[in-house]
């Protein structure tokens, strides 16, 4: 019986880890290619993952920008703008399979909101990057990165990212400050 129970045990445990949803928190996050909309690179494909190194990051995943994306992403220009002596970045990734489409959507965000802190870009694929393991059903995915290794990951719908959401998310910031 003992041997049974042992059995479902580490069966239970090894299907969590399979299938949790979402890159988990201690794991390191790799390089990825966007394609810069607003940023200092704009109109070129470039790993922003590679080009901020171990600095402390904090990275948006939309699928969409409905709802509060736009307060979200003005609120972590915001922080990220406050924390640049302590080398914090950050940017956006606007996941989609057609990308080119959502490019002025990104623009329009980054000149209502005076974005210039954070790069707006776009991934061709609205399951995003494989090693990212992006919810599925998730139209927004926060991450949070220092030396490399994920920190925080919140992952919401957009009918769910209220103000007070958004507040919260952004407070764990001070998590990946040196």
């Amino acid at each position: 019986m003992k041997r049974i129970l042992a059995v479902t045990a580490a069966v239970a445990v090894c299907s969590t880890f399979v299938f949790a949803d979402g890159l988990q928190v201690g794991s390191s996050v790799s390089a990825f290619y966007v394609k810069d909309v607003t940023g200092p690179a704009a109109g070129t494909k470039l790993c922003y993952r590679c080009r901020y190194g171990d600095r402390p990051v904090v990275s948006i995943f939309a699928r969409d920008t409905k709802g509060e994306v736009a307060t979200l992403i003005k609120e972590v220009d915001g922080v990220v703008g406050k924390h640049k002596d302590k080398d914090m970045a950050g940017f956006v990734v606007l996941m989609s399979d057609q990308p080119e489409a959502h490019e002025g959507d990104l623009k329009k965000i980054a000149d209502d909101s005076k974005i210039s802190n954070v790069p707006l870009t776009t991934f061709e694929g609205a399951a995003g990057p494989t090693p990212y393991k992006i919810p599925q059903d998730a139209d927004v995915t926060v991450m949070m990165w220092v030396d490399g290794t994920l920190k925080v990951s919140k992952s919401f719908k957009s009918s769910e990212l209220s103000k007070d959401k958004i507040s919260a998310v952004v407070s764990e910031a001070k998590q990946i400050l040196n």
